[in-house]
């Protein structure tokens, strides 16, 4: 009997087709690298800015809690 395969708990970003933003064209170089950048970091990125949420809510918790 074959095993399920184990879903990933955040998807693999940097596998999917990166996504044609519309710019100006003066900010086309900007746009590029920041592409680029999260083509190849998303999955990274994702995960530190749910542990930014979360420690955002945490300290909003504590500090509500002090006062």
């Amino acid at each position: 009997m074959r095993e399920p395969s184990l879903l990933p708990v955040f998807g693999k970003l940097d596998l999917k087709a990166p996504v044609a933003l519309a710019a100006p064209v003066r900010s086309a170089g900007v746009v590029s690298r920041l592409r680029e950048v999260l083509a190849a970091h998303g999955g990274m990125v994702l995960k530190l800015s749910i542990v930014a949420w979360t420690a955002l809510i945490l300290g909003a918790v504590f500090f509500m809690m002090q006062g």
